[in-house]
């Protein structure tokens, strides 16, 4: 994925949840979208180098969109919209890998409802094998560690138990996390945060949901899908905030 028209500026403040304040190298202060309704307090730092994408249009209300955060050295992308597109791309060309399938894909289809739920991804294979796939993002790392979520979410939560009743009528079931940075070791669930979406997890590991997670290398303009990380349900994960 590459970002189009992509300037570097410098992070104020964040007003509220899809609106942030950042300074241009020219010293104008602009309003900047922010693509990620999570808390991100670990990279939205006052001072903090920001990527932002410059797409004008009389229908918004800002001429700018923040799909980026510098933190350290590491760029983290934070474009909520974006894993989707990736696990797309990445099962098509063979990057991303499903166990347990058999045969080839042969169809993929975006936004599919299954019981009270839209899962991500639906595919079939050569073979007539059948498989959901939901995904996350993942932008909350703290020493190369990975978690999920950075804020509580009873829509993760309804998606992991709805994997959960498609496996039990024959279907492949995955939770796929697109980890969007690069400096990763592994994944896990921010048990702090929502100790009962661990046991979701848990419960749905148990019954046969395959967890799978892929490191993203990103830069100010580009993310590219790059390895699978092993996921470790139970990690002792430091919130950084």
């Amino acid at each position: 994925m590459e970002y189009q028209d992509v300037i570097l500026a410098t992070f104020i403040e964040r007003k509220h949840r899809f609106i942030a304040h950042c300074e241009l190298e020219s010293g104008e202060v602009i309003i900047a979208h922010v693509k990620n309704t999570g808390r991100g307090k670990e990279v939205f730092i006052p001072g903090a180098v920001v990527a932002l994408q410059y797409c004008p249009s009389p229908k918004r209300k800002t001429s700018y969109d923040l799909i980026a955060v510098k933190k350290f050295k590491q760029w983290i992308n934070i474009d909520s919209q974006l894993p989707n597109r990736l696990a797309y791309d990445g099962l098509l060309d063979g990057t991303i890998h499903l166990p347990g399938l058999s045969g080839e894909i042969a169809t993929i289809t975006r936004e599919v409802r299954y019981g009270n739920s839209k899962f991500d991804l639906a595919l079939m294979t050569s073979t007539g094998e059948k498989a959901f796939i939901e995904v996350k993002g993942m932008t909350l790392e703290n020493e190369q560690i990975g978690a999920f979520p950075d804020a509580p979410t009873i829509r993760g939560k309804k998606h992991v138990h709805e994997l959960r009743a498609a496996l039990k009528e024959g279907y492949h079931s995955y939770l796929l996390f697109i980890i969007q940075f690069e400096q990763v070791q592994l994944a896990t669930i921010h048990t702090a945060m929502q100790n009962d979406l661990r046991d979701e997890f848990a419960q749905a590991i148990e019954d046969g949901v395959q967890v799978l997670a892929y490191n993203c290398s990103v830069r100010s303009n580009t993310v590219t899908v790059k390895q699978s990380i092993p996921f470790v349900l139970d990690y002792a994960f430091i919130d950084p905030n």
